[in-house]
């Protein structure tokens, strides 16, 4: 199975396909990462989450949802099924790191941050709660290539996730042939391998 079969897959299992994270993957097409993406803005202030979608706009991409409250965003997340996420820091951190928290922890899409400065610590503290990349101001040729760069990311997160999981899923079934059959280890495998 190819790894943009897989990536289909995973994103099957989610509610959807992303045809440009698997036009990079699928090497037989040509790759449209990158171009009308689906974009959330996440910002406690309303003034600079404008300023980043109309960059994101400028872009080609098409902004479904600019959200500024916390309670909000993971419902937004999972409603508007964005492609990436653009979250700003507001006034104050612990707000942008519970919405970089409420994004990642659905798993729903890449989190890129967006500074107007630069902050060590904060983007510290921003890659433990799940962040993909940051940028600092709103350059928009910086932006297209993190998205770029963060999309590939996401896409080959999701292809280990997968194969952690069929790795697991294969463990148990050996397991269960070990236990039901009295056999070995490699004697169960070599069953798996020959029924599938």
């Amino acid at each position: 199975m190819t790894e943009a079969a897989l990536c289909r897959e995973q994103h099957a299992e989610r509610g959807r396909v992303d045809e440009r994270a698997l036009a990079q993957l699928d090497h037989d097409r040509p790759a449209a990462i990158g171009t009308d993406l689906r974009i959330l803005v996440a910002n406690q202030l309303a003034e600079r989450a404008e300023t980043v979608s109309q960059i994101a706009r400028s872009l080609g991409h098409e902004v479904v949802a600019l959200e500024l409250d916390v309670d909000h965003v993971a419902e937004r997340t999972r409603t508007e099924l964005p492609d990436v996420a653009l979250v700003g820091l507001g006034e104050s951190s612990e707000h942008a790191l519970e919405l970089i928290e409420q994004i990642a922890h659905s798993a729903a899409c890449p989190v890129i941050l967006m500074l107007d400065a630069k902050n060590a610590e904060f983007v510290n503290e921003a890659a433990k709660r799940g962040v993909f990349a940051y940028l600092v101001d709103g350059d928009p040729a910086e932006l297209q290539a993190a998205l770029d760069t963060v999309l590939r990311r996401f896409a080959e997160f999701h292809n280990l996730e997968g194969a952690f999981g069929r790795r697991a899923t294969i463990e148990r079934a050996k397991g269960i042939l070990m236990a039901i059959h009295g056999i070995d280890e490699q004697k169960a495998f070599e069953l798996l391998r020959t029924d599938s």
